[in-house]
């Protein structure tokens, strides 16, 4: 299992990971990358100053529970204010998301991950003794920290995760899936942390 990310001199990060943890954090940034695309922005009107302005984004929240976290309603009594807020600014918060996303699988790939996922990822086996080094700079690293915010937010919002409920996910059985998938929950939590702090260190 991967030890984390560490700072390096000229304040560049960086992890090993190994083959399967490399194709796991590939698939949950797919997930996201697919999720925000998923779901189509509402027409444009015609009107030539939205156009120009591209003022055509969704007004209403997203069906999809792990979309309505990820864009939660910016005025919570007011569903027109809120509606217009959405309509000027969840297109390009979608955009930035998935980008940031993108950005991880790519760091992965150009590390070394080879570009067919491997099919006993579903298995949890590994690419036998495969590993690869992931160094970001600054700008790839707060991406990165970005991007596993928005996996974790996933993750516990399609198992119900909810706080101070640690000592109920820790007594599920192993042959749970749910206990598994929690377990991805608290890995992408731990790299964040360390992210984190080698981000810290390299100031």
């Amino acid at each position: 299992m991967s030890d984390g990310f560490h700072r390096r001199r000229g304040g560049c990060v960086i992890a090993t990971f190994t083959g399967f943890e490399g194709d796991l954090l590939r698939s949950l940034a797919s997930q996201i990358v697919e999720l925000l695309r998923s779901e189509r922005a509402a027409p444009s009107s015609g009107d030539p100053l939205e156009q120009m302005l591209d003022m055509s984004g969704p007004t209403s929240e997203p069906e999809d529970p792990v979309l309505a976290r990820l864009f939660p309603n910016a005025y919570r009594d007011d569903d027109e204010a809120a509606g217009e807020f959405r309509r000027f600014t969840e297109g390009a918060l979608r955009d930035s998301k998935a980008e940031a996303a993108v950005g991880v699988i790519e760091s992965l790939e150009e590390a070394g991950l080879p570009a067919e996922p491997d099919p006993g990822l579903a298995e949890g086996r590994d690419r036998g003794d495969l590993t690869i080094d992931v160094e970001l700079d600054h700008d790839a690293a707060m991406s990165w920290v970005k991007s596993f915010t928005d996996i974790r937010l996933a993750l516990a919002t399609r198992l119900g995760v909810e706080e101070g409920d640690d000592d109920y996910w820790l007594a599920l059985p192993d042959e749970d899936p749910r206990a598994h998938v929690y377990d991805i929950y608290q890995w992408v939590g731990y790299l964040q942390e360390t992210l984190v702090g080698a981000l810290s260190k390299s100031r």
